[in-house]
């Protein structure tokens, strides 16, 4: 499509040549002639002189691009790529309608309209799979689990496996029956081999618009407000609950029974063993203010040279008492 064309669709400002015809997205180091690049990590900004690119997403102020680059300027500029992917891409395209032959639907189940199922997919008795859905290959969606409209689940996912739940006497783990469901509301999407278990009583629950990177485990009974994000191999312990537009990166773990409140953020591999109240911002191992953590890890990566100057300090003192003085005694 022409760029001109192109900065209507994604509500861009046009600057240079309109006419051009692009057909796809591209990065700033690998793309061609006839297709469009981003700038939205200042880190790459030196790439904007040698792009070969026909034209670059950027921010409004963003400086212009070597010659013969159009501009174009977005309040959003992620936000405007996203629409040009979509425009200029579009989203997989599936190579058949409805449920594959291979894949198994319980008779008891519900599949809602335009849903998609690959094989090797298992839906199991009473389970209700919502209206255009996608389930990769190998899915599991245990029985009585419930998908909203337009849930996403890729390959390897796995709705409504028995929760971790044991009681342990005279040394013997008896398992404690898991006898509630999963449900994961409208619009959420799950990565590949990512796990949430079933409650053992009530509901396990996913809200709404909520997105779950890849091999993310999430325990029975555990809460999820809608429109957060879920980054890959994050770990939530049964009974959490996780408040609106949480923000998880890598490897978090959060330990059992915790209340998360809304808009709090969580840097990557850090222990949650306490609530966190909202809007906070907190990274570490145990979790802390990320300003203050910050600091601590500032003062660990000078532990040898603190520990030096601390042996050269308990020399000096043992040095004065035997002497009795203050001779030879060296500030450090």
């Amino acid at each position: 499509m022409r760029l001109d064309e192109l900065a209507k669709e994604i509500g861009a400002e046009l600057v240079g040549d309109g006419s051009v015809e692009v057909n796809g997205v591209n990065t700033l180091e690998d793309a061609q002639t006839g297709q469009v690049s981003f700038l939205t990590n200042a880190r790459y900004a030196k790439q904007l002189d040698t792009t070969k690119a026909s034209a670059v997403i950027v921010a409004p102020k963003t400086r212009a691009a070597g010659p013969g680059v159009a501009m174009l300027r977005a309040q959003d500029p992620y936000f405007a790529f996203q629409k040009a992917m979509v425009k200029l891409h579009g989203h997989r395209k599936h190579p058949f309608k409805g449920v594959h032959p291979q894949a198994f639907v319980d008779p008891t189940a519900t599949v809602g309209e335009g849903t998609t199922i690959y094989p090797g997919a298992f839906v199991g008795p009473g389970a209700k799979i919502g209206r255009d859905c996608i389930l990769y290959p190998n899915v599991a969606v245990y029985d009585y689990c419930v998908l909203g409209d337009r849930v996403i689940l890729q390959a390897n996912v796995i709705i409504g496996a028995d929760g971790y739940g044991y009681a342990t006497n005279g040394g013997v783990h008896h398992k404690i029956p898991q006898a509630g469901n999963v449900i994961i509301e409208d619009d959420v999407e799950i990565g590949a081999n990512s796990c949430v278990d079933r409650a053992a009583l009530g509901s396990t629950l996913v809200g709404k618009g909520t997105k779950i990177d890849d091999l993310v485990m999430i325990g029975h009974s555990v809460k999820i407000g809608p429109g957060c994000l879920i980054v890959a191999q994050a770990g939530i312990a049964g009974s959490c609950e996780i408040g609106k537009y949480v923000v998880m990166a890598g490897q978090v773990g959060i330990a059992g029974h915790l209340n998360i409140g809304d808009k709090v953020t969580i840097g990557a591999k850090s222990g949650v063993m306490s609530d966190i109240p909202e809007g906070r911002t907190v990274m570490g191992m145990p979790a802390m203010p990320a300003s203050h953590s910050r600091r601590v890890y500032s003062i660990f990566t000078q532990l040898p040279e603190l520990l030096e100057r601390v042996k050269t300090l308990e020399q000096q003192v043992e040095n004065l008492t035997m002497t009795g003085g203050d001779e030879g005694v060296e500030v450090v």
